[in-house]
């Protein structure tokens, strides 16, 4: 059974840091692009920011740029997300996903986001004012 697995999500302040963790199991996603989505109560399901296969290509939103890093380790079948500067509109459940075609990427983010196809459970990040 293919499974992704969320951890690290909490709260924290506005300024603050977060990592949150998302480790695969069932099967291996080490050719595939990995993705960070959100959503807020009420709102749209944003994709957040996406890594190729390799670490050598990565996406994001501009509201997130310079204030997340996403990374991985294909050793550990594990991606990262490092949240820094955290602001009350972060707050979202955000969720690991794997995209569906192996070695793929593409910058056409509203098409790429939408083919990701294995999907974690979320976490929730809260950041308060």
């Amino acid at each position: 059974q293919v499974q992704l697995v969320e951890s690290g999500g909490g709260l924290v302040q506005a300024g603050g840091s977060l990592s949150v963790s998302c480790v695969a199991s069932g099967r291996t996603f080490n050719n595939n692009a990995m993705g960070w989505f959100r959503q807020a109560p009420g709102k749209e399901r944003e994709f957040v920011t996406a890594i190729n296969w390799n670490g050598e290509r990565t996406y994001y939103l501009d509201t997130v740029k310079g204030r997340f890093t996403i990374s991985r380790d294909n050793a550990k079948n594990t991606v990262y997300l490092q949240m820094n500067s955290l602001k009350p509109e972060d707050t979202a459940v955000y969720y690991c996903a794997a995209h569906g075609v192996p070695l793929y990427w593409s910058y056409n983010s509203g098409r790429f986001g939408s083919e990701f196809r294995y999907w974690g459970q979320g976490t929730q990040v809260t950041v308060s004012s």
